[in-house]
């Protein structure tokens, strides 16, 4: 699991560089102005790119033919490797939904403020986290209620 969520930082981090060369919003600018909506925007399009290019290199692979190991260790082995891309591939098709509905939301206007409260969600958070729908507070307020709810 903690390779999945650093191979996801790294294909964000890898983005970002490509997308930041010529501009990179600030704190002290006017919030989701035009330059930064087009700068979230590149990102989360690079972003999507890049996932979706590596989950094409997975697809050839699995194409490449079965897992022939003569030793069954090997075979269990290789056979777990590929559980686990293969779930990782699953979380970024998850992700990729989650960049469609902020590409979304940069088109309606919505992006950048809090889906509950309305209020900016930062522009270090997005750039931390392109995706993110909610404010710390109010992720971490969600996240609360969230456990409370599970531990009844």
């Amino acid at each position: 699991m903690a390779s999945a969520m650093s191979n996801d930082i790294e294909v964000l981090e890898k983005a970002r560089k490509s997308v930041a060369a010529d501009y990179v919003p600030r704190e002290d600018e006017p919030y989701m102005s035009e330059q930064q909506v087009n700068f979230f925007r590149k990102l989360l399009l690079e972003w999507k790119r890049s996932i979706l290019d590596a989950s094409s290199a997975t697809l050839q692979s699995l194409q490449d033919g079965p897992i022939r190991e003569p030793d069954l260790n090997d075979r269990a082995s290789s056979e777990a490797d590929w559980g686990i891309e293969l779930r990782t591939r699953d979380r970024q098709r998850k992700l990729i939904a989650k960049i469609d509905a902020a590409l979304r939301r940069i088109d309606a206007g919505e992006y950048g403020y809090c889906e509950v409260t309305g209020d900016p969600i930062g522009i270090r958070r997005l750039i931390a986290r392109p995706v993110a729908t909610m404010t710390v507070e109010a992720q971490e307020a969600h996240e609360r209620r969230e456990k409370i709810s599970r531990d009844d």
